[in-house]
């Protein structure tokens, strides 16, 4: 019985044997390895759909972030050429083109338009900043410079001339109010009888109608021996007696003007900024020729 019993038993292990040392005709692909692969296998082409283990290696995140990469991505300022946006942000975002150029110029313009408007608010006088055109002031003021301009009243103090707001140098030296470097107010004022630009000089005394005033002038000023001789004199209106700093006479002594009234006046000088000026005499010199 124990012979029987081994003998049922042999083939019994044989077959366990064998079926674990000799791969059968139904083994699968997915038992074998890559080292299974024949050499000479064929490789599969272009339009095959990659296989599993071709990207075993490649982390799922880093696959797809290439597959993201290959998608074409829009440069720099592409939204102000798409035509399906807005107007106003392709305005904002343009980089190049005409309306780069056309923003550009409209920002600087408010820009210049905005100080322009504060100037004004704090002078109260338009515009609120003239250019010297010639040397008779010097050496306060030299032509190209830009003198910012106030209103009479804006900062002139109690003591003013017949609540002109302007001081002379008669008052100022009494005083001791300067301005430019000299005692008394500069004025810009604008005769309605000239031609040409406004005149910026200093103003020295004030005169009433038919005043005769030659002996409070000072003589260097002058070149008359009594106020017949005077152009002006005895003053033909009230007004102030002006005059370049660098200028030998008076201004009513020379026939550049009567006596200045008050109405002339445009403004009274506080602020000198070198060379500004000249881009504003350039322009003023294109726009006359």
């Amino acid at each position: 019985m124990t012979d029987e019993a081994g003998g049922r038993d042999t083939p019994h292990r044989r077959d366990d044997a064998s079926t674990e040392e000799s791969p059968g005709d139904g083994s699968t692909d997915d038992d074998r390895t890559d080292s299974d692969t024949p050499a000479d296998a064929p490789d599969r082409g272009a339009g095959d759909t990659p296989s599993h283990d071709d990207q075993s290696d490649v982390p799922p995140g880093v696959a797809q972030s290439r597959r993201r990469s290959t998608r074409p991505r829009p440069e720099p300022g592409s939204r102000a050429r798409d035509p399906e946006v807005g107007f106003i942000t392709r305005f904002r975002t343009a980089r190049s083109g005409p309306l780069l150029y056309i923003r550009e110029t409209l920002y600087s313009a408010m820009a210049v338009l905005a100080v322009g408007l504060l100037l004004f608010a704090i002078s109260g006088v338009w515009p609120p900043m003239v250019a010297v055109e010639s040397g008779s002031m010097e050496p306060e003021m030299h032509r190209g410079d830009l003198v910012f301009v106030t209103e009479p009243h804006r900062f002139s103090p109690d003591y003013a001339v017949n609540d002109t707001g302007i001081v002379t140098v008669e008052v100022g030296t009494d005083r001791g109010y300067r301005s430019f470097g000299g005692n008394g107010s500069v004025v810009i004022y604008d005769p309605p009888d000239r031609a040409g630009s406004p005149i910026i000089h200093r103003a020295h005394f004030y005169v009433e109608e038919g005043e005769n005033w030659y002996d409070r002038a000072n003589p260097q000023y002058m070149s008359a021996d009594d106020c017949a001789a005077l152009s002006n004199c005895p003053a033909p209106t009230d007004g102030f007696i002006t005059k370049g700093d660098a200028n030998t006479r008076y201004d009513q002594a020379s026939g550049i003007a009567g006596p200045v009234r008050t109405e002339w006046i445009r403004g009274t000088a506080r602020l000198r900024i070198p060379y500004l000026g000249y881009v504003r005499l350039q322009l003023a010199g294109i726009f006359a020729a």
